[in-house]
């Protein structure tokens, strides 16, 4: 299939997409939200119309010179603002909301308060670190197992180095993508980030087990005799309408969810769209292609 024929081109897209993402976290990084870095998060609204951004931002600064105000608008055409500053008690809260009403000249609607501390934004940090490396690990030796009678021309365990290459693709582009949005669009990442990435890892090495599982199946039955490569570009001529399709489809939901959901899941399906797009890419050009690819270097 054409898949395999041009496989160094498909390799080459994803090493450059994978590049350019490690560059971009290295240069600006990720801007971490107040899950993981402690602060508060206030959103209101202006039922008689928001006022001047930068009245606000006068105001606000005698609290907390470093808060951060976006202007938001709900699907109901309710103008907000949502607000991210240092932790404050709740004590304090009535200075701020005072601040955002301009003393009372702006009347506001208070819609959502939550503070973080630091220590618990460090520790949700660590555990979410921890949470994608555990389903990493369990994917990978899941992998490894349910092809443990495979043994030629590709062992099983080859077979799990290969999901973790897919997995970490499919991982590294939407934070690379989310480091860039972060820097010019001040995207912030938090635990609904990494909720979105362990849903990506899950979808996407769903895939991949399709294509393998059908390798599997054509090298103990239909294909004996072939071409290790011939039984992977069938394998994967087999499935790819069906990867597409399924992929395609789930794609739909996620932009409408990401253009109607509003602010709240916005980023979160921005996520998965990114993720999924590339989940299905990696399962279809990368991960069956570098099975051809691993068998080649055993035979040299």
């Amino acid at each position: 299939m054409w898949v395999i024929k041009y496989r160094k081109l498909f390799y080459t897209i994803s090493i450059t997409l994978v590049v350019a993402s490690f560059v971009s976290m290295g240069i600006w990084g990720l801007k971490s939200g107040i899950d993981f870095t402690g602060g508060t998060l206030i959103e209101v609204s202006y039922p008689e119309g928001r006022p001047d951004q930068a009245e606000v931002i006068v105001k606000l600064a005698v609290i907390d010179s470093s808060a951060s105000i976006r202007p938001s608008t709900t699907n109901e055409g309710e103008e907000e603002y949502i607000v991210r500053m240092k932790p404050i008690e709740q004590e304090e809260k009535s200075a701020v909301i005072s601040a955002l009403s301009l003393d009372g000249s702006s009347p506001v609607v208070e819609k959502n308060f939550s503070s973080v501390g630091p220590v618990l934004g460090a520790e949700a940090l660590r555990k979410s670190i921890v949470s994608i490396i555990l389903v990493i690990l369990a994917i990978v030796l899941f992998i490894t197992f349910a092809f443990r009678k495979v043994a030629e021309p590709v062992s099983s365990w080859k077979y799990g180095l290969v999901a973790i290459v897919t997995l970490a693709h499919n991982v590294i582009i939407p934070t690379g993508i989310f480091a860039a949005l972060g820097h010019f669009a001040n995207y912030e990442v938090d635990t609904l980030f990494v909720t979105a990435l362990l849903v990506v890892l899950g979808f996407s090495v769903h895939d991949t087990i399709v294509v393998f599982d059908r390798v599997r199946e054509n090298l103990r039955n239909k294909l004996v005799g072939k071409a290790f490569e011939e039984v992977v570009g069938t394998s994967i001529s087999q499935t790819f309408t069906r990867s597409i399709n399924t992929s395609f489809t789930t794609l739909i939901a996620l932009i409408v969810l990401y253009f109607v959901g509003g602010p709240t899941t916005e980023h979160f399906a921005l996520v998965l769209i990114i993720g999924i797009a590339a989940g299905t890419y990696s399962s279809i050009f990368i991960g069956s292609p570098l099975l051809v690819t691993i068998e080649k270097w055993g035979k040299k």
